[in-house]
């Protein structure tokens, strides 16, 4: 499987949002698209605010590049991801995040252990991550309401978790997840909601998308 070696911060800068790829990184003055709020290459900036409409198809396919990008995976994953879904109940794009948001990697993240989704998919793979007291090294786990998901007992005073937990530590978890920082855990409470998911994304083009 191919897997993307360059900056990721150029991944941002396609989307012209951030993607928030690199932890901590995103919220200060280096962010490069706060820098330059343009796409990359040799005419980004010159193509930047020209203002030439986008067809149908080219806003679900940013859409869906946007969302992908965000939580690291590749086309072949958001696919299968994607055709799995639209066999379960209910509104196929909310399914869609509710399946991306509770993978183990993801999961990792938002509990504050990972400065960013990257740094929580490297954790879960190198075998840190627990859930319910066994070891899961599989990012794409889905996690249940009720599981237990924690960093391993080893691997608590491990660098980048008290680096990543200090800066979580400075805002608020979501509603879905609780969290206890002593221990390096938390757990999944309940199936979260569209509204509790704090991503700006519009899912629908993503379901039109993939259902043409």
């Amino acid at each position: 499987m191919s897997r993307y070696t360059e900056a990721s911060c150029k991944l941002c800068r396609r989307e012209t949002v951030k993607l928030f790829l690199k932890g901590s990184k995103c919220l200060t003055e280096k962010c490069p698209v706060e820098r330059r709020a343009y796409p990359p290459g040799q005419h980004g900036q010159q193509t930047a605010g020209r203002g030439r409409k986008q067809s149908e198809y080219a806003k679900q396919l940013r859409e869906k590049q946007k969302v992908k990008r965000m939580y690291g995976l590749s086309e072949l994953q958001f696919r299968n991801l994607f055709e799995a879904v639209t066999h379960e109940p209910g509104v196929k794009g909310t399914n869609l995040l509710v399946a991306l948001e509770t993978r183990l990697d993801n999961v990792v993240y938002r509990l504050g252990f990972a400065s960013s989704r990257k740094a929580a998919r490297q954790l879960v793979n190198h075998g840190h991550v627990e859930v319910n007291g066994r070891r899961v090294d599989i990012p794409s786990f889905k996690v249940l309401p009720g599981q237990e998901v924690r960093v391993a007992p080893g691997s608590r005073e491990n660098l980048s978790v008290k680096v990543a937990q200090e800066f979580a530590s400075r805002g608020q978890p979501v509603s879905w997840l609780s969290v206890d920082s002593e221990k390096a855990s938390g757990r999944l409470l309940e199936r979260p909601t569209r509204d509790a998911i704090p991503i700006n994304a519009q899912e629908q083009l993503i379901v039109e998308l993939y259902s043409k």
